[in-house]
């Protein structure tokens, strides 16, 4: 993901849904700077070239994308599942900063997914995306959580 994270309740929540991942699956946070400065198209540019330098090899990128394919909740579990048992080991999900996502990125990307049509700040962003990753696997894992 693009930026800090901030102090304040969306970081908390982030953080216990990735404390609770962690009994599931190993978690990394990587964090490449913002760009802050030049015009937004350059901002971008850079901050798109620090995430994708941020991936590894053989990672299935998820990229975040408000015009990329939404799921349900159990279809997005469905998906990481599937991936599980194709032999995936690692999956990187991507979050742009303030000037989104380019094409490379995109390109980059096994799936383009949005958490809604609608934009939210990123720290919600991330907090969301903690708590929907938590839930899949809480849905492999057959774990009353998801009701």
């Amino acid at each position: 993901m693009v930026g800090k994270s901030e102090r304040g309740p969306a970081k908390e929540l982030m953080e216990e849904y990735l404390r609770r991942l962690e009994r599931m699956a190993s978690v990394e946070l990587v964090v490449v700077p913002e760009a802050g400065v030049g015009d937004p198209g350059q901002q971008q540019r850079l901050e798109n070239e620090r995430l994708l330098a941020a991936l590894k090899p053989g990672e299935r990128v998820v990229a975040l994308d408000e015009g990329g394919q939404e799921f349900t909740s159990p279809a997005f579990a469905a998906r990481i599942s599937a991936w599980r048992d194709q032999g995936v080991k690692q999956l990187a999900f991507v979050i742009g900063g303030a000037y989104g996502l380019n094409d490379a990125v995109r390109q980059r990307a096994d799936l383009v997914m949005a958490l809604s049509r609608m934009t939210f700040t990123h720290q919600f962003v991330r907090a969301v995306l903690a708590e929907q990753i938590y839930r899949a696997y809480a849905i492999i894992n057959r774990l009353p959580y998801h009701h």
